[in-house]
């Protein structure tokens, strides 16, 4: 892993040249693949599909340090995902998940600010410079890498939160984590302003 961390105006070898008709870190990659809220919002309006319906065959949930989150569903003996062509192309590209969407890159949230760094080697394509903003091509990137420190402190709040009452206060995690699995996924989100809607729904508190 190149431990140099990068900010959006960053040049990073992330390129990957296309896939050049590779699909290997679409396959095989278990419940890695986290959705958060704003990669839900991307396929319900694109998919016009709610949550639950996507749940029945491309998603799944899992539990992760305590707290139930949806991932990308492996499929069939390759363990394709499910949004993959006969092909192996990517049949939602223009709005795939942002892990899908970052890789090969990761992130790092440390001092509350959002900065990327590069997994060596994950990807037999890549090597070709790039500035960090255009490979993430995500509208208002700001306004993005905003939710994602807030999504990442409530997540880590939450599951610090659960870990310590639960010995004292058993079956608060799964009251908990079904108002969380509520508030941010089952119910439905708007076409319009994701962030203004995922503003409202912080402010009432799990």
């Amino acid at each position: 892993m190149d431990m140099k961390l990068y900010d959006l105006n960053d040049m990073v070898k992330a390129g990957c040249r296309d896939c050049q008709g590779c699909c290997d870190c679409c396959c095989g990659m278990g419940q890695s693949i986290v959705l958060d809220p704003y990669d839900i919002w991307q396929l319900e309006t694109n998919l016009k599909e709610t949550f639950a319906g996507l749940l029945k065959e491309k998603l799944e949930l899992h539990v992760e340090e305590g707290l139930i989150l949806p991932n990308l569903k492996m499929q069939g003996v390759k363990e394709r995902c499910g949004f993959l062509n006969e092909e192996g192309r990517c049949g939602i590209h223009a709005f795939r998940p942002g892990l899908c969407r970052l890789f090969p890159l990761g992130r790092n949230y440390e001092g509350g600010k959002l900065r990327y760094f590069l997994l060596d080697k994950a990807c037999p394509n890549g090597g070709t410079k790039v500035k960090v903003r255009k490979w993430l091509d995500v509208p208002d990137d700001t306004k993005y890498a905003d939710f994602l420190i807030k999504w990442h402190e409530l997540r880590r709040r939450l599951q610090e939160e659960m870990a310590e009452r639960e010995a004292s206060e058993p079956g608060i995690m799964k009251e908990q984590n079904m108002r969380f699995l509520h508030i941010f996924y089952e119910e439905p989100y708007g076409p319009e302003d994701f962030y203004g809607q995922f503003a409202e729904r912080l402010k009432r508190g799990i």
